[in-house]
């Protein structure tokens, strides 16, 4: 049974997860600021933390940096009424699994909830390569030739489809669903973003693009 800890100060929505999550089988711990957030994970740690950002003391950005300082490996999924990419972004970058927007549909939450604990579950480390590049998903580190490029946690997830699915098209809509677990209607640009940070670090000595525009289609990793 997987326990989910969700951090939130509006008590209505505490006690709508609470209830939804703990009807489908999970065990569910509540916190209405970060710092008893933290200090319920650090005793009990969970499998999966719902995290609000607009908290009283220590916003969610703050407790989920200090998660992952102290190598929390659990999934954490931002839940938010802040819905601008920048907000996305930084979330994201920081180590979030998944960013929600507020008001949310309880049956999408639950299974976007269930996509992030089965894609923990199925993670296995291997390399994975394509021409001069590769990605350890064990150490999540890319390599190009022999030049080590430090990817944050949702980099890494772009490029990893990527290198699964290479010289293939791959659609936008493909790619947010599976780096995010769902279809980001509406913040595509959140993916463009991070297109064109890829890019920049996998090009940086002057190497050859591999991530290319398919325009009108997507993205798609090949040679020059």
């Amino acid at each position: 049974m997987s326990r989910i800890l969700v951090i939130d100060d509006d008590p209505t929505v505490t006690s709508v997860l609470k209830r939804g999550l703990a009807y489908e089988g999970f065990t569910v711990d509540t916190a209405g600021t970060g710092a008893q957030g933290l200090a319920i994970a650090r005793d009990h740690v969970p499998d999966l933390v719902i995290l609000d950002v607009m908290l009283p003391g220590l916003d969610g950005f703050e407790v989920l940096e200090r998660l992952r300082s102290a190598d929390a490996e659990f999934p954490v999924m931002m839940l938010t009424a802040r819905d601008g990419p920048a907000d996305q972004v930084r979330g994201l970058d920081g180590g979030a699994d998944d960013y929600v927007v507020k008001p949310f549909t309880l049956d999408v939450l639950v299974a976007r909830v269930r996509a992030l604990l089965r894609r923990r579950e199925q993670d296995a480390p291997e390399v994975l390569r394509f021409t001069d590049l590769s990605l350890d998903t064990g150490t999540r580190r890319a390599c190009r030739i022999t030049r080590d490029i430090e990817l944050t946690a949702t980099e890494y997830e772009v490029l990893r489809q990527f290198l699964l699915h290479p010289r293939r098209v791959l659609p936008k809509h493909f790619l947010m669903d599976r780096v995010w677990g769902y279809d980001m209607k509406g913040s595509s640009n959140v993916l463009e973003v991070y297109v064109k940070q890829l890019r920049q670090k996998l090009e940086a000595n002057g190497e050859p693009r591999l991530i290319h525009t398919f325009r009108g289609a997507g993205y798609v990793l090949r040679e020059e």
